[in-house]
């Protein structure tokens, strides 16, 4: 039997063996030389204080110490095992096709590949949707510099000529269509005009009808109004009565209020004496009731329910006064209720009319508020003429006093610009000297702007150069849209005068002559007077005379260049 030594100290201090230490295989020397054989360890360990442990109770203690981290240990290898067991049936399955993840991954690859084809697709599409977009930008941008060359000032007016064309051959159809409207209705114009004269007749007999008619409503209603102003003021003598006797009858009204409000409040405390009165005797009432019952505490039970019985039955004759006492006054006070609601209702009927009449009332004081007003306002004028004349006097005054301190100022400035000009002489001398310094300093300023001038210069005729070569090649393309439109229209039957005059050469809209150096504008010449007209582009006879005042009686062909 295996066996393994502890050291089991008997006192404070000893160390323990260490666990399965073997013998020293001197063990027994020295013991003999020591002369305790077998006791004594080389490290001094006494055997008698050693214990012998068999194997069982070691693992036993070992596991009762390490519990938990053997715990620990086992499960870990379960989790390992698990584990190893789990991936192994994961690499058995994982290629197998009649399981649920073998479906899925299927369908998955098959998702995926779906997917890259969709994707490819799309991609495809894209590319067509971009060319189509990039051919739908281009059209877009063609379609803008179409309509930007269609807002030019040329093309504009050329467009207004086309404009003018379709007009004229509308005219030139409406005029034809107007003549055979003519021919058509030759011969009818005499019996329109037979029934013109006819009806002008009857609705000058009409109208003569209608005034008569007007004549005698005016009349009628002159009458009637008479009569209605008489009935007027009689309903106001009526009214003034009725005033009077409805204000009489208010007063015999809020006497008589405040005798049924008086008797309501007599008849108020006498309710409530009563009730008193009542409330007193019910009080005896129960105090005799309680002295009877205390008497008759001892007596049969039948004596008890007699008189039970009589106080529930006076009880109940008692209830019942009350409720006729309770039904009286509440119909007194319905009656006063219904007499104070007729009261009130005459009273809103009586308040209609006097509203009335204070309206009336209202509008004689404004018209007397008016008159009152304008009145005032003569006085207020009158008032300002009189303050005015009296302002324009006092201010003839003041102007005679400025005058003459105006003249005495002169006189002083006279002395000061003495002084002063003195001072700018001796200034004038000193900004000489100044000058002279400050010109040389500007002569080098100038001869450096005349260079600068020179190089921009240079600069604004390359620049016109530049500007000239793209006005002939705007020139080039308006002449040709401008004849493929006249052809058109020509072969249409239409107008092209218009046309020919929008498209003449020469951009500008003016009559001059166009400037070939200018990029071949054509300019507008205006008269240098208020009005600011263009000059005609035609000859006259009176440009023939203002030639001869100039040159005189020569054969010139000079221009003045106001007209070509």
């Amino acid at each position: 039997m295996a066996t393994a030594t502890v050291m089991h100290g008997r006192r404070k201090g000893k160390e323990r063996a260490t666990p399965e230490m073997p013998l020293p295989p001197d063990f027994q020397m020295q013991g003999t030389k020591a002369g305790q054989p077998g006791m004594i360890l080389p490290n001094g360990t006494d055997l008698r204080d050693v214990t012998i442990l068999s194997k069982n109770e070691w693992n036993r203690i070992q596991q009762e110490l390490y519990k938990r981290q053997i715990e620990e240990e086992r499960m870990r290898r379960m989790r390992e095992e698990k584990e190893n067991r789990k991936q192994m049936s994961k690499e058995m399955v994982k290629n197998w096709g009649n399981t649920i993840a073998g479906t899925r991954t299927r369908k998955l690859e098959a998702r995926k590949l779906r997917e890259q084809k969709e994707e490819e697709e799309k991609r495809a599409i894209d590319l067509e949707e971009a060319k189509y977009q990039a051919e739908k930008r281009k059209e877009a941008i063609e379609k803008a510099k179409t309509q930007q060359y269609y807002q030019t000032d040329r093309v504009k007016n050329f467009h207004s000529a086309l404009m003018l064309t379709e007009v004229l051959k509308e005219r030139e159809a409406q005029i034809e269509l107007k003549k055979l409207k003519e021919k058509a209705s030759e011969g009818k114009d005499a019996e329109w005009l037979q029934k013109a004269r006819r009806e002008h007749e009857n609705a000058i007999l009409h109208d003569q009808e209608r005034a008569k008619e007007r004549i005698k409503a005016c009349k009628e209603n002159e009458k009637f109004l008479t009569a209605q102003i008489q009935e007027h003021v009689k309903q106001r003598h009526e009214e003034v009565e009725e005033d009077k006797r409805e204000g009489e009858e208010l007063q015999k009204l809020a006497i008589q209020f405040h005798a049924e409000k008086e008797r309501l409040e007599e008849i108020k405390r006498a309710e409530k004496l009563q009730m008193m009165r009542g409330n007193m005797d019910q009080i005896k009432d129960r105090k005799m009731i309680k002295q009877v019952m205390e008497q008759q505490e001892e007596e049969e039970d039948e004596e008890c329910r007699i008189f039970a019985a009589a106080k529930r039955k006076m009880m109940k004759l008692r209830a019942e006064k009350e409720q006729q006492i309770h039904n009286e006054k509440q119909r007194n006070l319905e009656q006063i209720r219904e007499k104070l609601a007729a009261q009130l209702k005459q009273k809103v009927s009586d308040e209609d009319e006097r509203i009335h009449r204070a309206v009336e009332e209202a509008e004689e004081k404004r018209a007397k508020e008016e008159a009152e007003k304008e009145a005032k306002l003569r006085k207020d004028m009158e008032e300002s003429a009189k303050h005015r004349n009296l302002q324009m006097r006092e201010a003839e005054q003041k102007k005679k006093e400025e005058r003459r301190q105006e003249l005495e100022m002169v006189r002083i400035r006279q002395a000061a610009d003495e002084i002063f000009r003195r001072n700018e002489e001796e200034k004038h001398m000193r900004r000489r000297e100044d000058a002279v310094g400050l010109k040389n300093f500007h002569q080098e300023q100038v001869n450096q702007r005349k260079q600068k001038e020179v190089e921009q210069e240079q600069e604004k005729l390359a620049l016109d150069q530049a500007n000239q070569a793209l006005l002939a090649v705007e020139e080039d393309q308006f002449q040709e849209y401008a004849g493929r439109v006249i052809e058109h229209c020509e072969k249409g039957g239409r107008n092209v005068y218009p046309l020919r005059k929008a498209a003449k050469n020469g951009a500008g809209g003016g009559k001059g002559p166009v400037f070939e150096g200018k990029g071949g504008i054509r300019p507008s010449y205006m008269v240098s007077d208020k009005s600011g007209k263009q000059m005609p582009h035609y000859q006259r006879d009176s440009t023939e005379e203002t030639k001869d005042s100039i040159y005189g009686q020569t054969k010139s062909k000079k221009r003045l260049g106001f007209v070509w």
